[in-house]
């Protein structure tokens, strides 16, 4: 059930928050929304490390293998930059 809420904020943060959720074509409601509930989500441990929106970002969903090499991979990588 959605309730509505008043806030008062500074004009200047609304506007950039406007500007940022048209970028990302979402509400600035759900974007206010999804902030509260990830700041009051009772399965979050105290001791987990908060990762950043940044780090996030970038996330492309690939593994990577158990067994990689990756001084093996970085060697092959720089001999082939360099032919």
């Amino acid at each position: 059930m959605d309730t509505k809420l008043t806030l008062k904020l500074n004009q200047e943060i609304i506007e950039k928050a406007k500007v940022y959720a048209a970028q990302k074509k979402v509400s600035l409601s759900r974007i206010i929304e999804n902030y509260l509930n990830s700041l009051t989500n009772d399965t979050k441990n105290e001791d987990s490390i908060e990762i950043s929106p940044f780090v996030k970002s970038i996330k492309t969903g690939n593994s990577i293998p158990a067994d990689l090499d990756y001084k093996k991979e970085y060697a092959e990588h720089l001999l082939n930059k360099h032919k």
